[in-house]
């Protein structure tokens, strides 16, 4: 969900690779809202806040990310999970909680091109801490990982995308049914003018439990660079399944140095 949502600026591609000789930093903040029924009589909003720090050198780059989220509604939709039907017993199906979520760390490496008109190329791997309070309906409470692979190609005045990963879980207490999935997305952005480029993404994510199904997502963007430090991106989310969001939006401010 959010995790894959303020990662899509394919235009900043290739900056931090190659023969730079020092570290490059950026920093953001994002702020996150979704809305949706998820097969409930009741709808659950969420409100996501992630703080990342993002060191490029060469061809690799890691990156930690430290969010805080607000959680209200059936006890069974989590932030970059999505939603998980059934839950134990030892929780009540109603939350109304919030603080710390799961902090995550990701490396990832940039794998040289071949030729001249080869494709970008990104190999990723993540590992989820379980910082988020299980009990409050904030996390699953057991640590995650996860491996992608992100593709990049050139094609005319489009830049061509597409995303195909798996996430590991493991078995949880708090939400049994819970499985391993994969997911996929595939996209396009193009510029206007110098400042401004605009992109559209389709997101595919397996069933992430027993008790629901799979989702399908559209996902429009528009990335603004308001100098050479600074960048905003504004994107929002249209679900096609009962497991998805009935509505979602984001904002992320970044600075790079």
């Amino acid at each position: 969900m959010a995790a894959l949502l303020l990662s899509i600026a394919p235009a900043g591609h290739g900056q931090t690779g190659g023969a730079q000789p020092s570290a490059s930093h950026t920093t953001a903040i994002g702020l996150f809202y979704s809305r949706g029924g998820y097969g409930e009589s009741r709808d659950t909003r969420i409100r996501y806040l992630p703080l990342s720090h993002e060191v490029a050198r060469g061809s690799w780059r890691v990156k930690a990310t430290v969010p805080v989220l607000e959680v209200s509604g059936p006890a069974n939709v989590l932030v970059n999970v999505g939603s998980l039907g059934g839950f134990s017993g030892s929780r009540t199906s109603q939350v109304s909680a919030g603080g710390v979520g799961d902090v995550s760390v990701s490396l990832t490496y940039e794998v040289p091109a071949w030729s001249a008109n080869a494709p970008y190329i990104d190999v990723s791997v993540e590992l989820k801490a379980p910082t988020a309070d299980p009990e409050q309906g904030l996390g699953t409470g057991r640590m995650d990982a996860g491996m992608q692979v992100d593709l990049y190609q050139l094609a005319g005045p489009l830049t061509v995308f597409a995303s195909a990963g798996y996430r590991y879980r493991r078995q949880s207490p708090f939400y049994p049914g819970l499985e391993n999935s994969v997911f996929a997305s595939l996209g396009a952005s193009a510029n206007w003018g110098d400042a401004l480029q605009y992109g559209l993404i389709y997101d595919y994510r397996q069933a992430a439990s027993d008790f629901t199904g799979e989702t399908h997502e559209l996902l429009p963007y528009l990335s603004w660079t308001m100098s050479p430090a600074w960048s905003a991106m504004l994107y929002t989310v249209t679900g096609f399944t009962e497991d998805s969001a009935d509505f979602a939006a984001g904002l992320q401010l970044s600075r790079r140095w």
